[in-house]
């Protein structure tokens, strides 16, 4: 599986400041309370292979709980590279995708940049491990708003999956998805900086 991450922290190229994460918008549905809510959002309903990662995610047992998501089922030609999904000719006909807006379940977990990029390296690592092709996974690191006072670190995770068709390309999204849940699970999202 093809995985990658990046900071987008301050204004880009154009000068635009980067998106932010806003932990408290006011639709927040905090499924930390109760992970099976997410089988009831209007995106998570729409693909339930997106509710079952939300659920794993918000888990008392994760390391992350989840601010917010979406759900793409068709991109166009413009907006996925095949190349950077490892597609073979044939398999591109349709393509589909999602993120999730992810933040520690911790204060202080991610204390400074370079810990949540040790994160993401160790997340990449093991998704990489994973021999699932026409699928990415892209982190984004940004700055999250959790409240009025208090503004931390957290992660945008864009998934990317293509297929010859629309089922297929659900199935590959679909295993990436399990497959982002697991790492993110299976790291623990914690790091220490060396």
């Amino acid at each position: 599986m093809e995985a990658d991450w990046e900071f987008e922290l301050g204004p880009g190229e154009t000068g635009v400041a980067a998106p932010v994460i806003d932990a408290a918008w006011t639709g927040l549905v905090d499924l930390r309370r109760s992970p099976e809510l997410a089988r009831k959002l209007p995106e998570a309903a729409a693909f339930p292979a997106l509710a079952e990662a939300l659920i794993r995610l918000n888990s008392a047992a994760s390391p992350v709980w989840t601010a917010k998501c979406d759900y793409w089922p068709r991109l166009g030609a413009d907006e996925f590279d095949p190349d950077e999904l490892d597609a073979p000719p044939g398999c591109v006909n349709r393509a589909m995708g999602c993120y999730i807006d992810l933040l520690p379940a911790s204060d202080g977990q991610w204390p400074i940049p370079e810990v949540i990029e040790k994160v993401c390296r160790n997340w990449c690592g093991l998704l990489r491990a994973v021999p699932l092709r026409c699928c990415r996974v892209d982190l984004v690191i940004r700055r999250a708003v959790l409240s009025a006072e208090r503004m931390e670190l957290g992660i945008t995770v864009y998934l990317t999956a293509c297929g010859a068709s629309s089922a297929e390309a659900a199935q590959r999204l679909e295993a990436a998805l399990v497959a982002f849940a697991d790492a993110a699970r299976c790291a623990g999202g914690h790091s220490t900086v060396e």
